[in-house]
Parts: structure tokens; sequence; C-alpha cells
């Protein structure tokens, strides 16, 4: 997958992502670290270190791996743009809802439906092959409840293929 095929979501039966924006000082990661560069070390030319990156721009797309199996994907980190400037940042990060449930359906919808049905027959084999519903408790509490999490992340009318 490429950088940018995480905006397929938005012509998908999933809910559009929201971008939420960060100013200040650099705080954001791409993605696990701030905005560095890789540098020779003039200590031993030999080997490569990073520091603060200066003045740039990153993006990083989202972020994946599958676990057990081909189809079994874990959500990593979400696409963001960065600005550095000095000791500053602009930052915009997709915001999804639900964010881990989101993408990874999102991924399972992408890479392992039939693309060659409708949309609605692809999210109902989604749901059907990538179920997200789970038995939530609060901590301490002996009471729990079933949340399928296909109702906060799909479209309204989508809802009436959940189960």
């Amino acid at each position: 997958m490429n950088k940018l095929s995480f905006l397929k979501a938005l012509f998908s039966p999933f809910k559009p992502f929201k971008l939420k924006w960060y100013c200040g000082k650099i705080a954001i990661g791409t993605p696990y670290f701030y905005p560095r560069v890789w540098v020779k070390d003039t200590e031993n030319p030999k080997y490569m270190k990073s520091i603060p990156k200066k003045i740039g721009f990153d993006f990083v797309g989202l972020g994946w791996k599958t676990k057990w199996t081909d189809s079994d994907y874990r959500f990593e980190w979400s696409p963001v743009w960065s600005f550095v400037f000095f000791k500053w940042q602009i930052a915009v990060i997709v915001n999804a809802p639900e964010q881990y449930h989101y993408w990874e359906a999102w991924l399972y919808y992408e890479n392992n439906t039939d693309k060659s049905l409708s949309q609605e027959e692809r999210i109902k084999q989604c749901i059907k092959e990538f179920p997200l519903s789970f038995k939530v408790s609060n901590y301490g509490s002996s009471n729990s409840m079933s949340v399928n999490y296909y109702y906060y992340i799909l479209k309204n009318k989508y809802h009436k293929f959940i189960k």
C-alpha cells in the first residue's frame, strides 16, 4: 500500500475521518520519534546518528502490521503531516473514530474483500469475516456489555448489515 491509500476510506462505507491540528513546540512523533535527520557520525564515520530536524517536512502514512495471519491487521499509528521550524511544529493528524477498530477493519475491507462486489456486499463480507463484537466491562465491575464497534465506524446506512 502506498502512503496515501488511506484516503480511500473517505469514499468507503466507513465514516469520514477528521483532521486534528497541532501547533506548538515539537511534540508529535513521525511516527515514534520527534522529527529528525540522519547524519554521519563525526566520531565514527562508519556510522550514522540522528539529530533533531531544524527545518523540514515529514509525511507518515498509516502504520500497520499483520500479526498471526495475512489478514490479522494491527493498527500502529495514524497518518501525520508535520512541518518543523527550529523548535516549533505544525502537524496535521488523521483522527478516525475508534481508531484501532476503524483502521483494522478498513484494512480488511480494502485488502481482503472481493472488489468485484458492491460496497454493500463487501461490507457484509467484512463484518462476517472480521467481527468487531466484544464484551466490555469496567475495571473492578462484574457487569459487562456487548459492543459491536461497526456501529461506531460505519456510516449509518450500513448499520442494517450489523448483527
